[in-house]
């Protein structure tokens, strides 16, 4: 297995590196390796409803049909250990409270650095009722290394290969968003925390397909099949500010 070198461990890899076991560093990555833009679908069909409605891009939660819970619910992903799973049955669909984080893919440095701010706040998520549910692009032995190495609770941690979850909420993708986008010096803020997110960081979490490194991100909160919070990343590392979860998730009365 590819691992990065003591001397590599003490840099921050940029969000447009990815990591070379050949030269042991990262080198940054040219647009002749990555694969063409991926066009979220405009249309998502309501199975339970028999109609067609069009999804509104946006950063809150109006900017989404009223069925999007219905949509998202019958999405198939699978968990860390492998087996299938439907998003309804991730938590409670009448009045269960879940904060359901997109990560970019397992291999992305910055969703490391996400993944352990989640992971310190899931006693506060928890002692509040509300369910917390990580999803990163990446088949499940991809979501176990993450899990394993940062580390991070496999029963909160979901792997989405074909990315259909990022489709449906119609998730930012391609190269600018991706490695030119200004929303992604935000990380640069947050330097001290990635570095101690990635201090074992491994870069075989990333897909083997690698045009998944090209999915963006984004946060929801959700009560039930009832959308209360949105925001799709602008850019890599452009991550929702926790604060903002919480004080949704706090504001919404528990069953």
């Amino acid at each position: 297995m590819a691992m990065i070198s003591p001397k590599s461990m003490l840099q921050v890899p940029p969000p447009n590196c990815l990591y070379s076991a050949k030269y042991g560093q990262f080198l940054p990555v040219t647009t002749t390796t990555l694969s063409p833009k991926r066009t979220p679908p405009a249309l998502i069909t309501t199975r339970s409803a028999k109609k067609t409605s069009r999804l509104i891009m946006g950063a809150s939660a109006s900017s989404f049909s009223a069925d999007i819970g219905d949509v998202l619910s019958d999405v198939s992903i699978f968990t860390s250990a492998g087996k299938p799973i439907m998003f309804k049955d991730l938590w409670d669909q009448n009045e269960g409270i879940a904060v359901v984080a997109l990560l970019r893919h397992f291999g992305c440095p910055c969703c490391w650095e996400l993944a352990s701010s989640l992971k310190e706040s899931k006693e506060k998520f928890d002692s509040s009722g509300v369910k917390l549910i990580a999803i990163g692009v990446g088949t499940p032995n991809k979501a176990r290394l993450l899990a394993e190495r940062l580390p991070f609770p496999m029963d909160c941690l979901y792997a989405d290969p074909e990315r259909k979850a990022y489709d449906v909420l119609g998730l930012y993708y391609g190269l600018g968003r991706t490695f030119f986008n200004p929303a992604s010096a935000k990380v640069f803020s947050r330097f001290d925390a990635l570095r101690k997110a990635v201090k074992n960081y491994t870069i075989e979490a990333t897909p083997d397909d690698r045009s998944g490194v090209l999915q963006q991100g984004g946060m929801f909160v959700f009560k039930g099949k009832q959308l209360l919070y949105s925001r799709k990343d602008e850019g890599t590392g452009d991550h929702a500010p926790l604060d903002d979860i919480f004080e949704i998730c706090c504001k919404v009365p528990v069953a």
